[in-house]
């Protein structure tokens, strides 16, 4: 089984998803982190403003950070490697790193209560 690593920027909380203005990327995000960790998936978040220790002691995010800097973030390792940077995967991205192959559903924002140009 795959190990996935995810080095988030500076967040409020250990998920970014707190308040009432949370962020829809955020939100959809920890959204599909429990439902692959529901898949057996190992996968495991550090934050940059909790955690800061844990991204200098990993010398590939320590290089990444050195090179590109923390607005970079985030970042995603899968078993230690590089898979992502600069935003936040799928779901489909990560049941595919993971090697799910149920189907999968992608949860999207919620939109208005209208559809297409008709609206009530």
């Amino acid at each position: 089984m795959k190990t996935i690593q995810v080095f988030d920027p500076a967040l409020c909380c250990s998920t970014g998803v707190c308040g009432v203005d949370a962020d829809q990327q955020l939100v959809s995000f920890a959204a599909d982190v429990d439902w692959v960790k529901q898949q057996g998936v190992q996968i495991e978040r550090f934050n940059l403003a909790q955690q800061p220790m844990t991204f200098a002691e990993n010398a590939v995010v320590k290089s990444f950070l050195e090179r590109s800097g923390a607005e970079a973030l985030p970042l995603i390792l899968i078993d230690g490697e590089v898979a992502l940077a600069g935003r936040y995967p799928s779901r489909a991205e990560l049941a595919r790193w993971a090697g799910i192959s149920k189907p999968v559903i992608e949860i999207k924002p919620a939109g208005g209560g209208c559809s297409g140009s008709s609206c009530c």
